[in-house]
């Protein structure tokens, strides 16, 4: 059984495959507690227990399959629920892409062979308060073989350590980085100034860099 805050179909709003219609799935809980988060996913009274058949048929009867792109799995961090996924997965036939802090790596690999994309965060002390860059970097070694991006959410107090650390994370397992600046009730948070100036520090140290802000809350959309 899992614990699902809500299921919905909207459009990808951040990194590479923005644009995409997708199925989004967002569990409940989550083993970080990352100062700028905004989602609501607390495993209180708003919340609907699956078992795997149950979830199958739920999203069988109420969305067009064929339409979307993929499942987006979100949260909170879904693999948390790594045991419920293991039975879920191999009964869609969809592509699933996984939305994921980039920290539980040991859970991954439970599930890895069901995953076609991955898109991993790499958490930036200065914007979480946490050090998570040793997690990151046994999660993206895990990741060989999938699809996989990393996303960064920065804000003012970002460090050229910082940047240089992401930036030698991404080149050793040559994947694509996402960042993207940090917002409040909608709106970026820093100037397109000092944004400007982030994106340069990074494109000077890696080449695969793209600035993406969240475009679905520009649009009104979940």
């Amino acid at each position: 059984m899992a614990k699902i805050k809500e299921i919905f179909e909207s459009i990808q709003g951040e990194g590479p495959y923005i644009g995409y219609k997708q199925l989004f799935i967002r569990f409940c809980e989550c083993n970080l507690k990352c100062a700028y988060c905004d989602t609501d996913f607390a495993p209180n009274e708003g919340y609907t227990e699956f078992s795997a058949n149950a979830l199958l048929r739920y999203i069988n009867d109420n969305f067009e399959l064929d339409k979307i792109h993929s499942i987006s799995l979100t949260g909170g961090e879904p693999l948390l629920s790594y045991i419920f996924l293991q039975e879920f997965l191999p009964l869609t036939n969809k592509k699933i892409y996984l939305e994921t802090n980039g920290t539980l790596y040991k859970e991954l690999l439970e599930v890895k062979q069901y995953i076609s994309i991955i898109s991993a965060d790499i958490k930036l002390e200065s914007a979480t308060g946490m050090d998570t860059m040793l997690l990151h970097e046994k999660f993206f070694a895990n990741c060989e073989g999938v699809e996989t991006f990393a996303k960064i959410v920065f804000n003012e107090n970002i460090t050229g350590e910082e940047i240089l650390r992401c930036t030698n994370l991404a080149k050793k397992y040559k994947m694509p980085l996402i960042i993207q600046p940090e917002t409040k009730d909608n709106e970026i948070v820093m100037s397109s100034d000092f944004i400007n100036l982030v994106t340069d520090k990074f494109m000077a140290s890696y080449d695969n860099v793209r600035l993406i802000p969240q475009t679905h809350k520009f649009m009104g959309l979940e």
